[in-house]
């Protein structure tokens, strides 16, 4: 596959022009982006895969809710519907999507919707929230938001990475210039001064650019549609993990650190499980998967016990107040 993607390379150099010529087109006003009187805030990256989008946006709705009217716009990506649509926690994840749905579920008291159209998704929006979160809108040049959060994740720098199909990129590295925050995500525990000094100069951010580091931060309960029970309870049971996601391995390596005696099995991110699939699954009567894949696999509880272990991204080197505050104040602009 790697030999594969690297005769791929001129594509690669024909694509990533295409996209610098759509950018420098938006950066010098020949094709217009829609602002706001009201905050809007983007949750992004340059490159395709999990780079922890989800429970960044959570992190912002948990400590803006309370002081905010909040709405989460996602274009619900594999939905098998179009158009805009607000999510309900009644909905199907063929509906909405996985991840809004994850949200409504977590949030229901905060307006959720779909729309591939992020300027529609926002008019429809403005009138139920004070401040609107775009996920997954970095490359959404029809909106400027107030302010652009860029994930990377700490094995896959974009500084390191090079344009689709060779490499992962969606657009040119020089596109990190448009973050006003950058978060390097999925940082080991034990991350060292050094190494974060050694990202920092590798990601040169511009003078105004904050950078922060964040890990992934693993809850102590499992749970299911109707049940909790500490994590700890599956340490003298064999279970199969599940997951439809871009990277398990930071999972698989957590619960193996927890010494959990189990299988695992893997399917692409966002996999739409089919019946023959379902029907195998059935067969394991213990079952641990992701909180986003537990919105797809929620139906085995009739018949199988199936748990999801739930995270949360948790900024690193006592930063997060800082962080916060670089939030609050640019809704305050």
């Amino acid at each position: 596959m790697n030999f594969l993607r690297k005769l791929l390379f001129p594509f690669s150099l024909l694509y990533g022009g295409i996209t610098a010529l759509r950018n420098l087109l938006y950066n010098k006003g020949f094709l217009k982006s829609s602002t706001y009187d009201f905050p809007v805030i983007c949750v992004g990256n340059l490159s395709t895969g999990g780079t922890g989008k989800s429970p960044m946006i959570e992190l912002l709705v948990s400590f803006l809710k309370d002081n905010h009217k909040i709405a989460v716009l996602s274009r619900g990506y594999k939905r098998k519907t179009s158009g805009y649509r607000e999510v309900s926690t009644t909905n199907a994840v063929e509906e909405v999507g996985d991840e809004p749905l994850q949200f409504k579920k977590k949030f229901p008291e905060i307006a959720v919707a779909v729309c591939e159209d992020r300027r529609t998704g926002i008019e429809k929006l403005q009138n139920k929230a004070d401040v609107i979160l775009l996920d997954d809108a970095f490359q959404h040049r029809k909106v400027k938001a107030s302010l652009n959060i860029l994930l990377t994740s700490f094995d896959e720098l974009y500084a390191d990475d090079c344009m689709l199909p060779t490499g992962n990129l969606r657009e040119p590295k020089f596109g990190a210039k448009r973050a006003d925050v950058i978060v390097v995500t999925k940082c080991p525990e034990n991350i060292s001064d050094i190494t974060i000094e050694a990202i920092k100069r590798k990601l040169n951010p511009k003078p105004q650019q904050e950078i922060y580091f964040s890990k992934i931060g693993y809850a102590s309960e499992i749970k299911n549609a109707k049940d909790e029970k500490p994590l700890l309870s599956l340490k003298d049971k064999e279970f199969l993990l599940v997951t439809g996601i871009a990277n398990p391995k930071p999972l698989i390596d957590f619960l193996q650190k927890e010494r959990l005696n189990f299988k695992e099995k893997s399917f692409p991110d966002h996999h739409n499980f089919n019946s023959s699939e379902i029907e195998e699954l059935k067969k394991h009567p213990l079952i641990l998967t992701t909180e986003k894949d537990f919105m797809r696999l929620g139906m085995l509880s009739n018949t199988t016990e199936i748990y999801y272990l739930p995270i949360k991204t948790v900024i690193l080197n006592g930063e997060e107040e800082k962080f916060k505050s670089c939030i609050k104040k640019a809704i305050k602009l």
